[in-house]
């Protein structure tokens, strides 16, 4: 850093001289940005550190409290960081000199402020923000470098070259006996490496050192850094890192990316030890940043159900069930209590929303940051695979939502060739993009047309499989698997490329498991969607504005048409098709909010509208996905608390009779569908009237099945009572209202009077 030395020396005496309330600096005296002195700092040294906002800045203008957020560059990561980023205490608060102009002093020593103990300090990094944390300084973070005189960095042996034992994969390989061999990727895209790698951990007291207890060797024909580490106890869970960098001094830590289980310091000790318990994760006195785990004798879970499978992959109930918002204890103990009912609703499926360990512990879980361990915030490996054991041993099959699309900054492979200036991917990652060629991306971008990519994603996908002995996959974001440029009204073009990319991951989960199945959140043309459906994956199908539309007792936008395979000539049960998801608009909360006539203030007309949805929604063919709570009416905005906020409970809508009637309607179509699947398969008759024009003279869809079952359902959508314009079917011989089971005469021919947001279902027959 180049400034005038003569004016900061000048700025310094003057600095010291002055207090808060009284400063004879002013605005014009300080140099614009981030400085500091002195200009080369000193561990052992007082530091100050001085800001002036440009104009440009966040804090240009501001008159409120600013703080240093500050910590110590140490292996990859912000060490000895004394408060928290909201976390405003009078150690780091700045004094204002001026209007946009605050200065803080690390005093006695930078070494002391820190109370870094033994560890050298080299870098320092440097945000300044306000007391809220709304506002920075600067964007990007900066960074001071330090000179250490009394401590100095480890410095790394020569690189050994050796070759891999027979048989390693990248990861941790454990063979049996006492030894485990533990390899990682490194080779960026131009062939480069880093200059040395270690391993640390409980095997070797996390001590780094030249005398082949820690130096790990190269292959580079396989682009590996490697160790074996013997001696082991095979009983004991030990804890490790990677120590990598170059010889000019950039070093991190890194954890595996293979790992089942990881330790998170900063996030770890707010699980409750109800979920998850604390003598499990203590976190090594010596790790920086996360640490991974390993034990040579797993933890065997004794499975109960060793050959559940789908029995029909079309006539799929699917409960998307995110675990944080379905309980009061957010956790799987939570989810297995309610099993009794969700069996009893009649839901054949559960899909998990994101479950693998991603940032923090209050997600939504699309923020990956390792792929093959389980989140410790939902419960143990153990809880995790009793939860899918009880729910096969109920005929109810589990799907994990899986993300790889992207993943955080915390994945070893994204830490591993980064960009800190910029706060990415660097442009020699091998994994991933440095910028997503297409306009849905959060996070960093994986190149899925990457060999390496395509390989970590195979390896995930079988030991999820194999591991957790669950029943398929839905994938998010699969537009995204994509390396073509593109924009919103590009990108969902017919790509061959990401059809390749697909049907090989595909290929992968059924040779891995031929029962598996495969849904995708697409949203792509109907060209490339037909050609993976016709492939045998399955593609999410978005029914929500229609149904929010009718629900609120409004025609237009509301044909509900789009829902079935017939539509558009895509293969039978290729579309999972959904009134709600966790990325839609509750149906009931805009009913509630923007409803015509009385459905704002009305809870019974409300909850009839939500049923006659349910009665147009779960009798179309093909599978079926219900948003959790769907079924009670659950009127609060996913907005509530921010998007993917926590949202609140309301397991006492069952005490409700309005709300319960909308849960019997959903519980008698279930049934109906896993009792009578004939009604709902390929060889079943399905017509219906479904459309904005069906508004006025009630919409209808009839069913019959190739054993002579048949329905003819009439709904009202209108706050009108209304007269059909379809007229019940003839020569049926016994009808019936299949909802009330009353036996019904002199309706054969006959059009039906429907009150407002109400239905009938007509049957020639009644279930047991």
């Amino acid at each position: 850093m180049k400034k005038n030395i003569i004016l900061q020396l000048i700025l310094c005496l003057i600095i010291s001289s002055c207090t808060e309330n009284n400063s004879d600096v002013k605005s014009e005296d300080y140099i614009e940005g981030l400085t500091w002195l002195p200009e080369n700092p000193d561990a052992d040294s007082e530091l100050t550190i001085n800001f002036k906002a440009p104009v440009k800045s966040k804090l240009y203008g501001y008159t409120g409290d600013v703080y240093i957020h500050t910590g110590v560059i140490t292996e990859g990561v912000w060490a000895f960081v004394p408060a928290e980023w909201n976390e405003n205490i009078a150690k780091c608060k700045m004094t204002k000199k001026d209007d946009n102009c605050w200065s803080i002093s690390l005093t006695p020593s930078i070494r002391e402020w820190f109370a870094s103990g033994e560890t050298a300090i080299n870098k320092l990094g440097i945000v300044i923000r306000s007391s809220d944390g709304s506002k920075k300084g600067i964007e990007e973070d900066s960074f001071i470098e330090v000179t250490d005189n009394k401590y100095t960095a480890f410095q790394p042996a020569p690189i050994i070259e050796q070759t891999m034992p027979a048989g390693t994969v990248e990861g941790i390989n454990i063979s049996g006996g006492s030894s485990v061999t533990f390899a990682f990727y490194d080779k960026d895209k131009n062939g480069n490496y880093k200059d040395f790698a270690y391993i640390l951990g409980d095997f070797n007291n996390w001590t780094l050192a030249n005398d082949g207890t820690s130096q790990m060797y190269r292959d580079n024909s396989a682009g590996c850094w490697w160790i074996t580490v013997e001696n082991l106890d095979p009983a004991k869970e030990y804890r490790f890192q990677y120590y990598t960098g170059t010889k000019d001094g950039d070093v991190i830590r890194l954890a595996d990316a293979y790992s089942e289980k990881i330790l998170d310091p900063d996030n770890d000790k707010y699980i409750p030890e109800s979920t998850y318990p604390s003598s499990e994760m203590v976190y090594p006195e010596k790790g920086i940043g996360i640490v991974s785990t390993f034990k040579i004798n797993k933890d065997e879970y004794s499975w109960q159900n060793n050959d559940f499978k789908i029995n029909d992959r079309d006539n799929l109930l699917i409960y998307e069930l995110h675990l944080r918002d379905f309980t009061s204890i957010s956790d799987l103990n939570g989810a297995m209590g309610k099993l009794d009912y969700l069996e009893g609703l009649g839901i054949n499926a559960i899909e998990l929303m994101p479950v693998q360990e991603f940032d923090g512990n209050d997600s939504w879980g699309y923020n990956p940051c390792f792929f093959f361990a389980m989140d410790k915030a939902y419960g143990t490996r153990e809880m995790y695979k009793r939860f899918i054991d009880e729910c096969h041993s109920r005929g109810i099959a589990v799907i994990f939502d899986v993300v790889y699309n992207h993943a955080t900054g915390a994945h070893p492979f994204a830490k591993l060739y980064w960009d800190s200036k910029n706060n990415k991917t660097a442009e020699n990652n091998p994994w991933f993009n440095v910028d997503a060629p297409h306009p849905y991306s959060v996070f960093h971008d994986f190149n899925h047309e990457s060999e390496f990519v395509k390989t970590f994603v195979k390896r995930n996908l079988k030991f999820l499989l194999d591991e957790y002995k669950i029943d398929g996959f839905r994938f998010d974001l699969t537009k995204g698997f994509t390396q073509r440029q593109c924009n919103e009204s590009t990108a969902s073009d017919y790509d061959d490329n990401r059809i390749a990319v697909l049907k090989e991951y595909y290929d992968a989960i059924h040779e891995a498991n031929e029962n598996a199945i495969v849904i995708l959140e697409h949203f792509c043309c109907d060209e490339e969607e037909k050609e993976l459906a016709n492939y045998g994956l399955k593609l999410w199908r978005n029914g929500n504005y229609a149904y929010c539309q009718s629900g609120m007792g409004w025609s237009e936008g509301s044909g509900f048409e789009s829902i079935y395979t017939g539509t558009n000539g895509m293969r039978f049960g290729g579309y999972i098709s959904f009134m709600e998801s966790h990325d839609e608009e509750r149906t009931a909360f805009k009913a509630k909010e923007y409803g015509n006539g009385d459905l704002k203030t009305n809870l019974s007309n409300r909850m009839k509208s939500m049923a006659a949805n349910t009665a147009f929604f779960l009798t179309v063919p093909g599978p079926k996905m219900i948003w959790q709570f769907g079924e009670m009416g659950y009127d609060v905005s996913i907005e509530e608390n921010g998007r993917t906020g926590r949202k609140p409970l309301h397991w006492e809508y069952l005490n409700d009779q309005y709300r319960k009637n909308l849960v019997d309607t959903y519980t008698m179509l279930l049934k109906l569908r896993s009792t009578l699947p004939q009604l709902f398969s390929s060889d079943a008759i399905f017509r219906r009237e479904v459309s904005e024009s069906y508004w006025e003279g009630c919409r209808n869809i009839s069913i019959e099945s190739i054993d002579g079952k048949k329905l003819f359902i009439v709904g009202n959508f209108t706050t009108e009572e209304q007269i059909s314009s379809a007229k019940v079917p003839t020569g049926w011989g016994e009808y019936y209202n299949f909802i009330s089971t009353e036996q019904l005469s002199d309706v054969a021919g006959k059009n039906t009077n429907i009150d407002p947001h109400d239905f009938i279902i007509y049957s020639n027959f009644l279930m047991n």
